[in-house]
């Protein structure tokens, strides 16, 4: 097994992967299985400290819980208002209230800190 060292930089982290790579092509079970098990490792490792990940959009992370739980636009009602304001909440036409943030967060789990966020803007989108 090579001399493995802890991922301190993105030099090192570069280097780990260029390794892992050449490992790839290695036999299976072979000697530097081992080797390149510790690699993958630490560089998830120093990819889960390193690359923050961000909040998903509001209206994304509605649309992606409704189709966890299997629920419909109409299913919302309840949360949001009338069929109607659960279209434009959905399509980005009408802002998501903090009573709806707090109905949301308290039925269908979504994080009151996604809900709250500014929905991201589309340049292409007219």
């Amino acid at each position: 097994m090579a001399n493995i060292k802890p991922i301190r930089s993105e030099r090192d982290h570069e280097a780990a992967l260029a390794r892992i790579s050449e490992l790839m092509d290695t036999e299976a079970d072979g000697p530097e299985d081992d080797e390149l098990d510790v690699l993958v490792g630490l560089v998830e490792l120093y990819e889960a400290k390193q690359v923050r990940m961000g909040y998903p959009d509001p209206i994304a992370a509605i649309k992606f819980r409704m189709e966890q739980a299997g629920l419909r636009p109409a299913d919302l009602a309840p949360f949001i208002g009338s069929r109607a304001r659960v279209s434009e909440v959905l399509s980005g036409k009408r802002a998501i209230t903090i009573p709806m943030a707090r109905a949301l967060h308290e039925h269908l789990g979504i994080p009151a800190d996604v809900l709250l966020r500014e929905p991201e803007v589309d340049p292409d989108d007219p």
